[in-house]
């Protein structure tokens, strides 16, 4: 196996494999299309749902996204050592953070507009209009690279671009007396990434990913976030409006504690010192999860909210399930246990977008599954099956060179 580069003149670390990562991020893909299924369903298990706002606890649905922002974190050392291995820049690398934030940051905000879209008001019925903007999303960041014998790129993606902003033009939320226009009220899942990512992507760029920089970095994120969750920073009130990026704090710190795993598991298991990886990776798990359940009184552990708890609990739960697929993708060998969800871990953002595509089509042509097949135990399977055909159809599509690349 081929060295894997070195980041910002430290020692090549040789075979360093990225398999574990991507079979984690498409398990966490197949769980994020399952829990979103199951607003289809009724009388399941209140385990598997997200817990309601304001109650402490925390259900399945509930780790799933903190896992997917653990998981960009692990993947961001390894994609600016690939840049750098091809000559970028650091003023190149910080350029392309930014245009891949922000076409994360757009989807988020049009996804996020959908919960208040008012079909009375718009022209398009709010079907149609999912649709089209998802259709929008395909023509401008389509992977044309795959495409280099058809030029056709600056077209399509010149009429992706015009397509977002007419719908946006007439897009109209609200209600009937009080009608609004496209607005950020939160960034919608996309969008977080695509924040959290930019955050902490900058940060590592400018420590140069050296570890004490960014052990620094992860405890000011870590008392930002408590701090904030507190009311402590009440006096930064002013700016919010302005200058914000960060949202409470919660978002950069999952998505750095993915960073801090991601540089030791390169470093130690490059050279040989799996026994040191393992004891960090095992203590520091224990150390997040105890740590959320002593703070539970303070907080709660809240999803929604985004408590520290729930932040550092999700965290530990993370780097256990990192850990098992270490052992069971590098050590024992087993990828192909996972290939049948490959698809969903090397065209993620394809995999997440198709249900929105689908879920408008059911509502437009008004077919619905017997409510048998939407009920308990029946309903779980449904949605699983569910969640595996979209990753099938995603990966029928990757063969068409069909597939989002940000």
């Amino acid at each position: 196996m081929k060295e894997r580069p070195a980041v910002f003149g430290s020692p090549p670390k040789a075979k360093v494999r990225l398999h574990a990562i991507d079979v984690f991020r498409a398990l966490t893909m197949m769980l994020m299309i399952f829990v979103n299924d199951l607003w289809t369903l009724k009388h399941i298990p209140g385990w598997l749902d997200h817990v309601p706002a304001k109650v402490d606890g925390l259900g399945l649905a509930d780790v799933v996204f903190p896992a997917f922002l653990f998981i960009v974190g692990l993947s961001i050392p390894y994609a600016i050592a690939n840049r750098q291995a091809k000559g970028d820049s650091n003023f190149n690398i910080a350029a392309h953070i930014i245009i891949r934030s922000l076409a994360l940051i757009i989807m988020g905000v049009f996804h996020v507009n959908l919960e208040s879209y008012n079909h009375e008001l718009t022209l398009l019925p709010k079907p149609v209009w999912q649709i089209l903007i998802t259709i929008g999303f395909f023509l401008v960041w389509l992977d044309y690279s795959r495409w280099k014998k058809i030029q056709l790129k600056p077209y399509l993606q010149g009429l992706g671009i015009i397509m977002l902003i007419a719908l946006a033009a007439i897009y109209q939320g609200g209600s009937t007396n009080d009608p609004e226009w496209m607005r950020p009220k939160w960034w919608g899942i996309l969008g977080l990434i695509g924040w959290g990512y930019f955050v902490v992507s900058m940060i590592y760029l400018i420590c140069k990913g050296k570890g004490p920089l960014l052990w620094v970095a992860f405890l000011v994120l870590i008392v930002f976030h408590v701090l904030e969750t507190v009311g402590g920073l009440t006096f930064l009130q002013p700016m919010r409006p302005y200058l914000w990026l960060i949202d409470n704090g919660a978002t950069p710190v999952s998505c750095m504690g993915g960073i801090i795993v991601s540089i030791y598991f390169r470093e130690w298991f490059s050279d040989d010192q799996k026994t040191r990886f393992w004891v960090f990776l095992l203590v520091g798990a224990l150390i997040m999860i105890l740590l959320g359940m002593l703070t539970r009184p303070l907080w709660g552990i809240h999803k929604i909210g985004a408590s520290p708890s729930w932040v550092w609990i999700c965290m530990g739960i993370s780097m256990l399930t990192y850990g098992a697929l270490i052992w069971l993708v590098e050590l024992k060998g087993k990828k192909s246990w996972f290939d049948i969800i490959k698809p969903a871990g090397t065209s993620t953002l394809t995999c997440y977008l198709i249900p929105y595509i689908h879920y408008a089509l059911i509502s437009l042509l008004g077919i619905y599954l017997p409510l048998w097949l939407r009920t308990g135990g029946v309903g779980i399977v449904k949605s699983l099956l569910y969640a595996l055909l979209i990753i099938m159809f995603t990966g029928l599509l990757e063969k068409a060179k069909v597939r989002l690349k940000v």
